[in-house]
């Protein structure tokens, strides 16, 4: 009688068993032709030699479809694939980026920085002249801050199609009205468009971006088409403004020296922001969230965890007159471009307006 009360129960954990193992193959299979689909990719995209991109990237998935076909056991299969993803990525890994190529006109110039105490000159801060998005001037400045005198930090969204993507530039306020804004952009060649599937690659070099307000943020809202710019305040203090900016710094100089790919996933505008404000201000600044990946929610995130200067202003009403491609429209090339797109703005004193 024992016995047979005991069979059902263990052809029930039998069967559970049986689920159980067929959904780790499901996953594990799931995880490695994953992992082939990217190393496929990375062939196609990333290989040296451009004619042979396509060729090596099909002789390498048929290499991998030949392996699950003939190779017996369902372990060793997903072994087979395996070693191929890591023999792909060993040589991925080995693909250096460079500061020496033909450079687009906006990115010849890296920016760096001497630090001296308080005073800190930068060189090669880009103010453009423009006159449309592609015909400009180049200007590249010289300029030098006293950290004694910086009050704060705020955070532009540029937003140019989806609402779940945008590009943030933080812009460091020294005074009563001096801003210079820094921008985490791809490091693009003559004749190289940004595609958002490339940029998992190792295609693009990073670059820091610092400019006046009147380039960096104008070029977006006055010379682009289909773009929509908001600017927040954010509640960093002088002290954190201080520590952000000198890592912005940090980066930027070794950059110079050595320089880094831009990845869409792990070092992008978004990502290294939260890098160098954890930094600066410790593990206490915001947890991670998935708002950080589509970062044109990233200024909601923020919002939520009291970041900006906000005037208890639900979020939909702060965002509304964050906006300020009007009056960055209407300030145009005007000396105090900055305190114009900041006036009656939320969060900020009443600026000089001349």
């Amino acid at each position: 009688m024992s016995t047979v009360l005991h069979q059902p129960a263990r052809a029930h954990r039998s069967v559970f068993a049986r689920c159980l193992r067929w959904v780790g193959l499901a996953l594990a299979w799931l995880v490695v032709l994953g992992l082939v689909a990217w190393a496929v990719a990375a062939l196609a995209i990333d290989l040296p030699i451009p004619s042979l991109r396509l060729p090596v990237a099909i002789a390498f998935g048929v290499a991998v479809m030949a392996a699950v076909i003939f190779v017996r056991g369902v372990s060793r299969k997903i072994l087979a694939c395996a070693i191929g993803f890591a023999a792909v990525l060993a040589w991925w890994l080995t693909i250096a980026p460079s500061n020496d190529r033909a450079w687009q006109g906006d990115v010849t110039q890296t920016p760096w920085a001497e630090i001296d105490g308080d005073r800190v000159t930068i060189h090669n801060v880009r103010n453009f002249d423009y006159r449309a998005e592609i015909d400009y001037t180049p200007r590249w400045e010289e300029r030098t801050y006293d950290l004694s005198q910086i009050r704060g930090a705020d955070i532009f969204l540029t937003y140019w199609g989806s609402p779940w993507i945008a590009h943030p530039i933080v812009s460091f306020q020294f005074g009563d009205n001096d801003h210079i804004a820094f921008s985490i952009e791809t490091r693009k060649e003559v004749g190289e468009e940004y595609s958002a599937f490339k940029g998992f690659f190792r295609q693009y070099e990073l670059i820091y971006i610092v400019a006046d307000e009147r380039d960096v943020i104008r070029l977006r809202t006055n010379y682009r088409t289909g773009e929509e710019v908001y600017l927040y305040r954010t509640v960093a203090t002088p002290e954190a403004a201080r520590g952000i900016f000198l890592d912005y710094l940090r980066s930027a100089n070794e950059m110079r020296e050595q320089p880094v790919f831009y990845n869409a996933l792990t070092s992008n505008c978004t990502t290294n922001i939260r890098i160098h404000t954890k930094v600066a201000v410790g593990d206490g600044f915001a947890p991670w969230d998935w708002r950080l990946l589509l970062n044109g929610k990233s200024d909601e995130f923020a919002y939520e965890y009291g970041r900006f200067a906000s005037g208890d202003l639900p979020f939909p009403v702060l965002k509304q007159q964050a906006h300020i491609n009007e009056a960055a429209r209407a300030a145009d090339q005007a000396a105090d471009f900055s305190a114009r797109i900041r006036q009656d703005r939320v969060g900020f004193a009443s600026a000089a307006v001349q």
